[in-house]
């Protein structure tokens, strides 16, 4: 399949950077272990699969989950073929704004670094408004704004500017795809829990890299 690339393949230092990715969620799958009940009858829904075949920290929680026939996979892209490769699984394309899901349909929601490309600050509270809508619990990550070393673009300390100077910057190195705020917007552990409305009780983990913050885990369940 085809995907969007959100992952700079090209770049020199993308197979340091997957094999980064790869312990990095784990130890994050390590938390949503210990933070998520879960059994062999929970239900879940995974908002914001890939397409891609080739890198090892794609779609991870697909292939760590023991009961794939209790997951449900969405995304705005054509990932379809996970429901061969993970037998049971169910794959729902969705339109990137609503899910079409009742209220608290699913047990868990889970989304692994995606919130950081769905757009600006206001659909970023449109998306986590449904995770915690069509779920009892929650859990979900993106990479924290102020880890020196930007794992998109591998630039380092040029996304501490504000957005508008980070974006000019982005397009005067010619990385115009990721100077869309619709493809790349950067959240602080503030601005993450700013996102998440009235009807959810949130926790906030952080996962460490060397000492700094490089990961954001929020976690908690809708009231």
């Amino acid at each position: 399949m085809e995907a969007t690339d959100y992952f700079s393949k090209s770049h020199p230092l993308r197979a340091w950077g997957t094999r980064r990715a790869v312990a990095a969620r784990a130890r994050m799958f390590d938390v949503f272990r210990r933070t998520v009940p879960f059994d062999a009858d929970t239900t879940v829904i995974d908002v914001g699969v890939t397409p891609d075949e080739e890198l090892a920290d794609s779609n991870f929680f697909e292939a760590h989950y023991p009961y794939p026939e209790n997951v449900t996979a969405t995304s705005v892209e054509d990932a379809s073929h996970l429901t061969a490769r993970y037998p049971g699984l169910t794959f729902v394309r969705t339109d990137g704004d609503t899910l079409p899901f009742p209220d608290r349909h699913f047990d868990v929601a889970v989304s692994w670094a995606v919130l950081e490309h769905v757009g600006d600050r206001d659909q970023q509270r449109r998306f986590v408004a449904e995770l915690v809508r069509v779920s009892r619990r929650f859990f979900l990550t993106t990479p924290n704004r102020w880890f020196p070393l930007e794992l998109h673009t591998f630039l380092p300390l040029v996304h501490w500017l504000p957005q508008p100077a980070h974006q000019r910057a982005l397009r005067a190195l010619g990385k115009d795809f990721w100077a869309s705020t619709g493809n790349l917007d950067l959240l602080s552990a503030d601005d993450l829990l700013a996102l998440f409305p009235s009807t959810a009780e949130v926790a906030l983990t952080r996962h460490r890299t060397l000492g700094w913050t490089s990961n954001l885990l929020a976690h908690g369940r809708s009231l």
